[in-house]
């Protein structure tokens, strides 16, 4: 069988796209996805993208399987890309300002393509509970802000957020300068983490502006994090550590969050790129 794709990247975040619109579930299996994203015998990405049929009054649903087979609530970065995809299929201009209602497993999300190639996404409210994370660092209705975890014979200071997807955030001095390959398995793998994690160590350089590494459950180190930038600025606030609005400085490049004061909701502009489409037969 050949399937059709796309591939964009989100700060070098990189996904295979598939119209999967004739039908409810994804064309591929995880399986599949593992082979798809390798990047020396398959296409090569961080995961592959299904634009599904809408449902509960969405324009689209979303689904998403990690380069190693696992499937993520959300993904800041994917949807921004998923947005492009879609607007390409419906021939829709860039300078459009087109709203697409997504679906996705961490609920409604709703990407607004912009000028310049650039996608705004009201990413929703961030969840704080310890119970919405999940974690066991706190009573499961307390927040996590500023709690010692013991990682690697060290204690990490860490705030955890949930963007529909987990988050443990910690601040260092040096971010270039963390050992993410080491650290960060043992971050995503810790048993505080009952779903696993992924981990943003931040660096604040002012208060709006914020470095940031990430290491993704499923993905390992990757370029860049949507969910992660969002969440990274929440426990940066949390702790009085940045504005309400920043740049956040990801490998890939730059992103730019803002948490309103009016309605709670995060807000993520950044790029989303067409990298090039074909054909790829079965793995």
């Amino acid at each position: 069988m050949t399937i059709e794709f796309a591939k964009y990247h989100g700060l070098g975040n990189d996904f295979i796209l598939i119209d999967n619109r004739h039908q409810d579930t994804p064309c591929l299996t995880p399986e599949d996805a593992v082979k798809w994203c390798d990047r020396h015998f398959g296409i090569g990405a961080d995961g592959v993208i299904f634009a599904l049929p809408g449902q509960e009054g969405t324009d689209y649903n979303m689904r998403i399987f990690n380069s190693d087979g696992s499937e993520p609530e959300m993904c800041g970065n994917g949807i921004r890309c998923l947005a492009r995809f879609l607007g390409d299929l419906e021939g829709i201009s860039l300078d459009s300002h087109k709203t697409y209602r997504i679906h996705t497993l961490a609920g409604l999300i709703s990407p607004q393509l912009q000028d310049g190639g650039m996608v705004t996404v009201d990413m929703g409210l961030p969840q704080l509970l310890a119970t919405e994370i999940p974690t066991t660092l706190a009573e499961p209705d307390k927040k996590v802000i500023d709690v010692a975890l013991e990682v690697e014979d060290k204690t990490w200071q860490v705030t955890c957020v949930s963007m529909g997807n987990p988050h443990c955030i910690t601040f260092v001095n040096d971010a270039e300068a963390i050992a993410l390959a080491d650290l960060g398995p043992k971050f995503e793998h810790h048993s505080a983490f009952p779903q696993r994690i992924n981990t943003e160590f931040i660096e604040v350089i002012r208060r709006d502006y914020l470095k940031m590494r990430v290491w993704e459950r499923g993905a390992g180190a990757t370029l860049a994090c949507g969910t992660g930038a969002c969440a990274a600025l929440v426990a940066a606030v949390l702790n009085d550590l940045s504005d309400r609005q920043a740049t956040v400085e990801l490998p890939g490049g730059c992103l730019t969050i803002r948490w309103d004061d009016a309605d709670q909701h995060l807000y993520m502009t950044g790029p989303a790129k067409l990298v090039f489409s074909g054909k790829q037969e079965s793995l």
